[in-house]
């Protein structure tokens, strides 16, 4: 019998390994929308973070999602990731 591997995923806020399950998944659509991916399979380039605020605001005050992505981040975007992420923690 085979032990199933869990995949692991880095924070782009905290900078640590945790499983993929444990994180949440922006991604970045072919179509240039910046998108939360409950789901963790919509398709386009992907990164993670941490489920809760204290790394949303990390990567916020980094502008992390715009380094990631190669992309200018609208703040807009931040605030539409903030609200979700308060709908999901409650």
């Amino acid at each position: 019998m085979s032990v199933k591997r869990i995949p692991m995923r880095m924070c782009i806020g905290c900078r640590t390994m945790k499983p993929k399950g444990e994180l949440m998944r922006i991604v970045k659509t072919p179509e240039n929308e910046i998108l939360l991916d409950a789901t963790g399979r919509k398709n386009g380039r992907g990164a993670y973070v941490c489920k809760n605020l204290e790394c949303l605001k990390k990567i916020r005050k980094q502008k992390a999602l715009s380094h990631t992505f190669s992309a200018n981040v609208d703040e807009s975007v931040y605030e539409q990731l903030e609200k979700e992420f308060l709908n999901i923690g409650q």
